[in-house]
């Protein structure tokens, strides 16, 4: 069978590896970057390697589980960190790593906070005395009266301000929400598609949240040794993610499978309901037609359906046009120290002279930067000197041609540090090195033309031979996990004869499992992130 998978991040060596490790079909990988991984690839710079948008490996599937298992053994520890934690969720992990072995996976622990008034606030929020006193006594007032309000009234849910506002309260809604959904997306809240927050946000209730922070508090009261919470960990790649896709694309092409880097794909040839032949450039310019029998897309559905040949009809032309993205600048900043910084409500907690944080979330109005990477803290090996100098990755959202893309890379860097130095925690003095790199499309809008999204998928659901997987194939904000499952049951409906997809359009639906949705009861609200987090 001649099948070709337009793409080699993890939906598409999935589906790569799949295939090939589970028929005699050697599949034909089109990638149009140098290296594989999409937005789960690893920047190497100097000997230092950047994780771009930060990739937690941890799924409430025991396949996605396994599946990363057999690319990469997972590396021993105490009889603790053999069983990880996370989201309320646990499972027992056996080490089956050599010491010291580069190829395997760390268990690591996790630690997100909130970067607001000068002030770090636990991520997700909880009802402790540090967010209280952060917040002070008239806000924390305001939101409790707000979220009173909006139970009692609330709003009919046209978009996402309304969707989080009937959730959290107006109050919430503006000082955690509004501002930093707005900076990673560009546009205002009421210009998102509700189905986002349905998507990202669901679970949470600050009734619930109310209730638990005074049972824990009374649990304590009668039993102050009692241990309440657990460290939550994920397994990482010791080198970055990318290393764990480099091994998938080596299986791959180890057994037969070819990855063409550096090409792209300009065309899908189409007789009625069928894909006939894809058209490829190479980074040299020649051109190529390829016959298909079967085409697995990640690439984006916009340039997927500008693409076909004969064009697809007015409508769904129409709509996939109308498909936006965010686009994406991180900046690598390799720094002596970071400030140990008089908001930290534990000193003593800041670890080698930086915060011990995997990210921040950076939700101060007068900067533009949207979030902090210490790339220390997702694993050692990602530092050339982890000793002596902190490695830390800038995150910008951005749209292509706007000001922030448009700036050179010395003169975005500069307007960077000076950001970072701005907020107190860096000196700019101690930078050492920089790096920049961009990603365009990196997260699919729900607005838009996204409203009319169904028309799009209706028609490619016709055609037999064509399925879309993956984050920017579905056009869906999926984390790393969810692309590979998505990719998975197309192998499975490939191999097994299935035309239907809707299993297929199901994962993440109804999947609870998300970052940015913390099932703890002692958790009332956290903002909408914009993330490439493989785990959850």
């Amino acid at each position: 069978m001649n099948l070709i998978i337009i793409g080699a991040g993890p939906a598409g060596l999935t589906a790569g590896l799949e295939l090939i490790r589970r028929s005699g079909i050697k599949p034909l990988l089109i990638e149009a970057d140098a290296q594989v991984g999409g937005i789960s690839k690893t920047v190497v710079h100097r000997g230092n390697r950047m994780d771009l948008g930060g990739h937690r490996f941890f799924s409430k599937s025991d396949w996605v589980m396994d599946w990363w298992r057999s690319l990469m053994p997972i590396a021993g520890g105490d009889a603790e960190s053999m069983r990880i934690h996370y989201h309320r969720q646990s499972r027992s992990i056996q080490s089956d790593a050599v010491h010291g072995d580069s190829e395997c996976m760390l268990v690591r622990p996790r630690l997100s906070r909130i970067y607001f008034l000068r002030r770090l606030f636990d991520y997700p929020l909880k009802l402790n005395w540090t967010t209280l006193s952060n917040l002070g006594p008239q806000r924390v007032a305001r939101i409790l009266a707000s979220y009173a309000k909006a139970r009692i009234l609330p709003r009919q849910e046209r978009n996402l301000e309304d969707f989080i506002v009937n959730r959290f309260g107006e109050e919430l809604y503006r000082t955690f929400f509004k501002d930093y959904t707005e900076k990673v997306w560009g546009v205002p809240c009421q210009d998102i598609s509700a189905e986002w927050g349905a998507q990202r946000i669901k679970g949470l209730s600050i009734t619930e949240a109310l209730k638990h922070a005074a049972g824990r508090l009374l649990r304590n009261t009668q039993n102050a040794t009692r241990h309440t919470s657990l460290i939550e960990q994920f397994l990482y790649p010791r080198l970055g993610p990318g290393q764990l896709w480099e091994l998938a694309a080596r299986e791959i092409t180890d057994r037969g499978g070819t990855i063409l880097l550096g090409t792209r794909v300009t065309g899908l040839q189409r007789q009625g309901n069928r894909i006939t032949a894809v058209d490829i450039v190479d980074r040299e310019g020649r051109r190529q037609t390829i016959p298909a029998e079967h085409v697995i897309s990640t690439m984006p559905v916009k340039d997927l359906i500008a693409g076909m040949n004969p064009p697809a009809p007015d409508d769904v032309a129409r709509v996939a046009h109308g498909l936006l993205y965010r686009d994406f600048i991180t900046v690598g900043l390799l720094v002596r120290r970071m400030k140990r910084h008089p908001g930290d409500a534990d000193p003593d907690r800041t670890v080698g002279q930086r915060l011990p944080d995997n990210w921040i979330y950076i939700q101060e109005k007068d900067v533009r930067l949207g979030r902090l990477q210490i790339f220390n803290n997702w694993s050692p090996d990602l530092v050339a000197d982890p000793e002596g100098t902190v490695w830390l990755g800038l995150e910008y959202f951005c749209n292509v041609g706007d000001d922030l893309w448009s700036m050179d890379d010395d003169t975005f860097t500069g307007f960077a540090i000076r950001e970072l130095a701005s907020i107190d925690l860096i000196d700019p003095a101690d930078v050492l090195d920089t790096h920049l790199v961009r990603v365009e499309k990196a997260y699919p809008a729900y607005f838009g033309s996204y409203g009319d999204f169904g028309v799009v998928r209706r028609w490619v659901d016709g055609i037999h031979n064509l399925w879309l997987v993956g984050r920017n194939g579905m056009h869906r904000y999926n984390n790393q996990d969810h692309s590979m499952l998505t990719a998975k049951l197309a192998v499975d409906a490939i191999l097994g004869g299935d035309v239907t997809r809707e299993s297929i359009w199901a994962v993440n639906l109804d999947d609870e499992y998300h970052e940015t949705i913390e099932h703890r009861k002692d958790q009332p609200a956290q903002s909408p992130r914009s993330r490439g987090d493989g785990a959850a």
